[in-house]
């Protein structure tokens, strides 16, 4: 959905990357809220989808190194999954200002790829479950529509299993 400026209403960087990609009719298609989309209960809200229909990009610290884990917006990380995966120490949520050094965005707006830095990208198998996800293009405001599949292959992620177990 184009401006009425003709840009994209995704952030330029991102909107850059998926060009760069040759992905530009993602950028194309992401959609711009007035209100925050920052929460994956504010971004379903928004769009009218599940709420697991929303891919969150998290930045986690793995013995300090940064990881970009993505998850569907209903479920949440387990962090000893996520170390046992990495073969990690310790694993912590990472804090701002890395999140901001690592990806180039702010936390509520990162994107599931197209970061400043190149990470480590592991996707959890419930993002498998929907034909298309929601996730964030760069700001607060802004989100596109993906297919899971594609989206973990863009990311160049490992499929895994990281989400907490429910009992």
């Amino acid at each position: 959905m184009t401006t009425t400026d003709g840009t994209s209403p995704a952030h330029p960087r991102f909107a850059d990357a998926l060009r760069t990609l040759g992905l530009g009719e993602l950028a194309d298609r992401a959609r711009r809220f007035p209100d925050s989309t920052r929460t994956a209960a504010e971004a379903a809200a928004a769009i009218g989808c599940e709420l697991s229909q929303i891919c969150k990009s998290l930045i986690f610290a793995a013995d300090g190194v940064p990881v970009l884990v993505l998850m569907d917006g209903a479920s949440r990380v387990d962090l000893d999954r996520v170390r046992e995966e990495l073969g990690a120490e310790k694993v912590t949520r990472a804090k701002a200002d890395l999140v901001r050094e690592t990806t180039g965005y702010a936390i509520g707006g990162v994107p599931p790829f197209g970061h400043r830095s190149r990470t480590r990208v592991l996707a959890d198998r419930s993002l498998l479950a929907h034909d298309v996800v929601w996730a964030a293009a760069g700001d607060p405001h802004t989100v596109f529509p993906m297919e899971p599949k594609e989206l973990i292959t863009t990311a160049g992620a490992a499929l895994v299993d990281v989400r907490e177990r429910t009992s």
